[in-house]
């Protein structure tokens, strides 16, 4: 099922509506969706080079909204909505787990690395986020921040390298930002050390 919904959104980036189903997928994998919107937005860039800017504003944009829905759907929908959809996933008793031991450090550094990496998966910090009751402003700030960080990044290496790259970055970006994420993780836990 999910390889059929890897295909399905893939075949999205040849549609003359590309661009809001760009916008679409990259608004509900921050609150929802499995597929993450790079699977829209690499080929998108690589077919429109010339709009690759574009698309990067329209992921991060529409990413950054797809998240504060997360965050209303863990703030005012938690028991109603968002439980059930982290049961459908089978991310529930993690996600309960997570949800008492965490604090407000711990949560801003995750929603870098899962904004970065999808370490965690950016549906489940956003909706907790909003569980924990993270000030909304904050949230979105470090939304901005590291959603933008991704698909700028990925548009500038394209840009740089253009098809070359994809495969590179089809294969190995997940273990590149895991690692940048695994660093910045290391720099919180001896920041919490030192004080």
């Amino acid at each position: 099922m999910l390889r059929r919904l890897y295909d399905w959104t893939l075949s999205l980036a040849a549609k003359k509506s590309a661009e809001v189903w760009l916008a679409v997928i990259a608004f509900v994998e921050s609150s929802i969706f499995l597929v993450p919107a790079d699977v829209l937005f690499l080929p998108m860039a690589l077919a429109r080079p010339g709009r690759i800017w574009r698309y990067a504003l329209i992921a991060t944009v529409s990413s950054v909204l797809g998240g504060i829905a997360g965050w209303y759907l863990g703030h005012y929908a938690y028991e109603a909505v968002a439980k059930p959809v982290l049961a459908f996933y089978g991310k529930l008793d993690a996600f309960e787990q997570l949800k008492n031991s965490v604090d407000y450090e711990t949560i801003v550094l995750l929603l870098i690395t899962s904004g970065l990496a999808h370490l965690p998966p950016i549906k489940v910090v956003t909706i907790l986020s909003g569980a924990v009751n993270i000030n909304l402003w904050l949230f979105v700030a470090t939304a901005i921040v590291a959603r933008g960080a991704r698909f700028y990044l990925l548009a500038w290496l394209l840009r740089r390298y253009g098809e070359n790259i994809r495969h590179f970055i089809e294969k190995r970006l997940g273990l590149i930002a895991g690692l940048v994420s695994a660093a910045l993780i290391l720099l919180f836990v001896g920041y919490r050390l030192v004080q």
